[in-house]
């Protein structure tokens, strides 16, 4: 009722879910991070998480301000790992390295691992963007500049415009009037979430540069259909082949598992000119050096 004191504490239980798989991290938690006040909201949270915490103690108890910080911290640091690699990829473009190579050579050391160490055409979704602008501005705040926090952040919006530029190039600026075909709208996997996906800078900067886009994608097809479906020169197609023909050139935004091993004789079949851009590193170029491709990828050599 109103007016009645109540006594209650406060206490914060940050998730770590990663979309596409929040039931999976929900069910079965690498940590469990609890921010607590006193003794009776832990006790009342170890009696909450008692189902989930069987094999072994995954429970991990601090004070209310660093359980939130943990939470930004994390994907903080992992958004951090995916700018630097970026970085390092556009060095090896530079210097004819190949970041495949660099990765694996890195990631074999234990102290860095080969988690997040993926080039690619920068993250997206809600969690590390939101969280890494919050971090920055939660130090601004306090009247601390965090630097790395911005570099990443600037990183990584520059790293959404190279798919672009690498098709501008590989067509030396004349875009006006190509078909250009797009697997993967989605920022990740498993999931239609498009909010800050490397494929909306991809697409906005094509239809500037006068070309046409030709776009497939598991789940997502729909949700970009709210943002180009007034605009006729974007097209999407229930079939990846589909959206391939007749393309000037084909560029692999998201790794969805369908776009893993793609069939190059159809694609050299159906497509106009024979380039393609892979944005994830997962086409073996010298397989579509093979079919007659042109094969441009995020930190590594041209082919073709």
């Amino acid at each position: 009722q109103r007016g009645e004191k109540t006594e209650f504490s406060v206490a914060s239980n940050p998730e770590f879910l990663a979309e596409g798989g929040a039931i999976k991290d929900f069910m079965q938690p690498n940590r469990i991070v609890c921010g607590v006040e006193n003794d009776q909201s832990e006790t009342l949270l170890r009696e909450m998480y008692a189902p989930f915490n069987r094999n072994h103690e995954k429970m991990l108890f601090m004070d209310v301000h660093s359980s939130e910080l943990t939470k930004y911290s994390a994907n903080s640091m992992l958004a951090t790992k995916i700018s630097l690699m970026n970085e390092l990829a556009n060095i090896a473009e530079r210097v004819g390295a190949d970041i495949e190579h660099v990765r694996q050579g890195i990631g074999s050391d234990p102290r860095i691992g080969y988690s997040f160490i993926y080039a690619g055409p920068g993250y997206g979704g809600s969690c590390f963007p939101k969280d890494v602008r919050a971090l920055s501005h939660t130090a601004r705040e306090h009247g601390f500049e965090a630097k790395i926090l911005d570099a990443v952040e600037d990183v990584n919006t520059r790293q959404k415009t190279h798919l672009f530029e690498m098709l501008n190039k590989g067509f030396n600026g004349e875009l006006d009037g190509k078909c250009i075909a797009v697997w993967g709208l989605s920022f990740k996997p498993n999931t239609d979430d498009m909010r800050e996906a490397p494929s909306l800078v991809l697409i906005d900067a094509l239809l500037e540069a006068g070309a046409s886009i030709r776009a497939h994608d598991p789940e997502a097809m729909q949700e970009a259909l709210k943002t180009y479906g007034e605009d006729k020169r974007f097209s999407v197609h229930n079939d990846q082949y589909d959206a391939a023909m007749g393309a000037d050139a084909l560029v692999l935004v998201t790794e969805w598992k369908l776009y893993w091993i793609p069939d190059y004789e159809q694609l050299a079949n159906s497509m106009r000119q024979k380039v393609l851009v892979d944005g994830r590193n997962i086409w073996p170029q010298e397989t579509a050096l093979k079919h007659g491709f042109t094969c441009h990828a995020i930190g590594r050599p041209s082919v073709g």
